[in-house]
């Protein structure tokens, strides 16, 4: 029997399984097909033609900055008056295959990146990589030390040192304002090649990626002298170079890498030497040292792989890793004989992680999974002389080698129920090994179990539940780490739990143009064993979202979110059982709308406008006898961004963009006077309270 084939015969032929070797035999084979009257050349897909050349967007910007306050160049990635971006996403394919991609995005900017690509698909591929990252705490920062942003602070030659600052005479006039911040440049270059093992087919790929990062600044640190202290400006001027190589084989059903990574942190400046402002009592001197981070390397290998046998996928992957740390030791102002010149730092890591996954048959399928980690502390222990600056006291002290292992466990079964009605249920284990710690080992169990329903037209919902319990080993203070502690005393990541959580979400379109979302979380954490500590804590979340397509051209889109977190703790003033008992309670709301109209003016015009409120309170209250509250901490914000583009052209667009940053907030410890504490010489006040506005003017360019 003869027939025609065409292209749909073909497709349903072929995803049916009906060309079998039995149909082949009996003369059905589709080599047997009548393909005379096929016109091939019309089987072309006309939307599938891949443009060579090059083609996509470039754009610039530039924009004003109006702000009195350093903090607002987190929100708006801009610390100058003036701000520049480039942005571009570009893409050039030759006929012959090679390919090349060039993507920016605010570069020139606070928060700028750049990543270009070229090669040839499937066979290699060459990177370029660049990001920029800032962060900005203040630029009020009052300081009567020179030397700012080097390794040593010194005063005034005509600087009077007093025992209080509030008695030294030349504070404020020497003060001097500062910058607190820390910016990130990041550089890679990373290239990768794949051998074939027949033409289009990848055997095995081998890889290469290099990066630079350096991270400059300053940031906020204190010196010591007994019980009187600075705040001191620590440099910050770190190089970590970090290399990634490796080598990946797959086949029809396996694959499997061999992988190394290793990083180098180099710190330019190994201490910071700085002047005593107060009086030299108790045998203090006139100038402290304090050592600054110190260099390090870490090297990690490993070997993963991943099986595919029916209807199970197998994946495993085991690793070995050293860190290491062998700098001098910063011995300045240390008159006693050092037990060792330097550290000899080192701590190997082991792991194991293995993952099943397997469909028994339609309705079930099943997971396993188990992680073993290990953390050996190698390092040498040495016996040092201690130098007393507060009531606890002793002769000698060791450093401690703190290991631990982690061993995870996890089973789980996901059963479908019906046609859009899943059943899924699972068992957690944990058990974590330390060494010198008040409890040697802690084992948490938790069962859990989800159910979610979308069988329901326009719905979409689960619910999932879980209840957890942690204990372990006999609870004793370690003479190694607490022997200042009350016996009652219980570290919360230690000590006995009961966890109950529960988590719910609802997806629900009552039209084709209306979205809502609404989901929820509380956990209670009971801590029933613990009388002095935290002794229970409850987080409740939940947040509701919803998106509404107006017409064909005007949407609006709206959330809110709150999280309620309220902690317990109780203490003892007199070394005994608990005699005060305090409530910490922390508030997080969230609330952000959009809103954007499309194809204004001859479909040339958008407008939109974006507008997010956060707002942050905690309150802590204590009692003993009496009721004392610390007073709220809160931190508010007012994000607006009013924008419009316009096509001026077919292939030229001009963006104007307004963005407001509306930000306060009265952390206490920063509303200290340089003065305000007797026995410290403080940054000032450094809270928060501005208003800055940024106005940028951005053309894109399609090619």
């Amino acid at each position: 029997m003869k027939f025609k084939l065409n292209l749909v015969t073909l497709a349903l032929l072929a995803n049916a399984g009906f060309v079998s070797t039995a149909m082949a035999a009996g003369g059905y084979g589709i080599q047997d097909a009548n393909t005379d009257k096929v016109k091939f050349d019309k089987w072309a897909c006309k939307r599938c033609v891949v443009e060579t050349g090059v083609n996509g967007t470039v754009g610039v910007g530039m924009g004003y900055n109006d702000s009195d306050d350093i903090r607002s160049a987190n929100a708006f990635a801009a610390e100058d008056e003036f701000a520049y971006k480039v942005d571009a996403d570009l893409k050039y394919i030759s006929e012959s295959g090679y390919r090349a991609t060039v993507e920016a995005d605010n570069l020139g900017m606070e928060n700028g990146r750049l990543d270009i690509n070229a090669g040839k698909v499937g066979q290699y591929n060459l990177n370029l990589n660049y990001r920029q990252i800032a962060t900005y705490k203040t630029d009020s920062a009052m300081t009567p030390y020179q030397g700012v942003g080097g390794d040593q602070l010194t005063l005034a030659d005509n600087w009077q040192t007093a025992g209080s600052s509030q008695d030294m005479t030349q504070l404020y006039s020497s003060l001097n304002p500062m910058e607190l911040s820390l910016k990130r440049k990041r550089a890679g270059l990373g290239f990768e090649y794949s051998f074939d093992a027949e033409p289009g087919e990848q055997l095995w790929t081998t890889y290469l990626n290099y990066q630079r990062e350096d991270k400059t600044g300053l940031k906020q640190a204190s010196g010591s002298f007994y019980n009187q202290s600075m705040m001191l400006a620590e440099p910050v001027d770190y190089t970590t170079d970090t290399l990634e190589a490796g080598i990946k084989l797959k086949g029809d059903n396996w694959f499997t890498a061999l992988s190394y990574s290793g990083s180098s942190f180099k710190n330019q400046y190994s201490q910071l030497t700085f002047d005593n402002a107060f009086n030299p009592t108790f045998g203090a001197q006139t100038q402290g040292t304090m050592a600054l981070d110190p260099d390090n390397e870490a090297h990690t290998i490993s070997l993963m792989g991943r099986v595919t046998a029916d209807k199970t996928i197998l994946s495993g992957r085991v690793h070995y890793g050293q860190m290491t740390q062998d700098q001098a030791f910063v011995s300045s102002g240390y008159g006693y004989q050092m037990p060792a010149d330097s550290l000899d730092g080192r701590v190997d890591m082991t792991g194991v992680n293995l993952k099943l996954v397997s469909r028994l048959n339609r309705s079930v399928r099943i997971k396993a999974s188990y992680d073993y980690s290990d953390r050996d502390n190698k390092t040498n222990v040495e016996e040092w002389t201690q130098i007393s600056i507060d009531p606890t006291t002793g002769q000698v002290a060791y450093n401690t080698p703190y290991d631990i292992t982690t061993q995870r466990a996890k089973l789980s079964a996901n059963y479908r129920i019906t046609r859009g009605m899943r059943l899924e249920a699972g068992y957690d284990y944990r058990q974590d090994d330390r060494s010198y710690q008040d409890r040697e080992t802690t084992n948490e169990h938790t069962l859990w179990s989800k159910f979610r329903l979308s069988q329901f037209e326009n719905w979409d919902m689960w619910i999932k539940g879980s209840y957890g319990e942690r204990d372990g080993s006999e609870y004793q203070a370690s003479e190694w780490t607490s022997n200042e502690s009350n016996d009652l005393l219980r570290k919360y990541n230690l000590a006995d739990r009961k966890r109950t959580m529960v988590e719910a979400r609802v997806t629900h379109s009552p039209t084709e143009a209306l979205t809502i979302d609404f989901g929820t979380r509380y956990a209670l954490d009971d801590y029933n064993d613990t009388q002095i500590g935290l002794t229970e804590s409850t987080d409740l979340s939940y947040d509701v979202s919803a998106s509404y397509l107006i017409n064909d051209d005007m949407t609006l889109t709206a959330f809110y979110n709150r999280q309620n977190i309220e902690s317990d703790q109780s203490g003892s003033s007199n070394f005994s059982t608990p005699n005060w008992f305090s409530v910490v309670e922390d508030q997080v709301d969230v609330i952000g709308a959009g809103w954007s109209y499309n194809n204004l003016m001859e479909k040339k015009l958008r407008l939109g406008v974006d507008y997010t409120y956060s707002n942050s309170d905690s309150n802590t209250q204590v009692t003993q006898g009496v009721s004392g509250d610390y007073g709220d901490y809160y931190a508010k914000s007012h994000n607006v961004n009013i924008y419009g583009q316009y096509q001026a052209t077919e292939k030229m667009a001009l963006r104007l963009d307004y963005k407001m940053e509306k930000y306060e907030d009265n952390d206490a410890s920063n509303e200290i006077a340089p003065d305000g504490i007797w026995n410290v010489v403080s940054f000032g006040s450094n809270s928060h309270d501005y208003t800055a506005h940024l106005i940028m003017l951005s053309i894109n360019y399609r090619l």
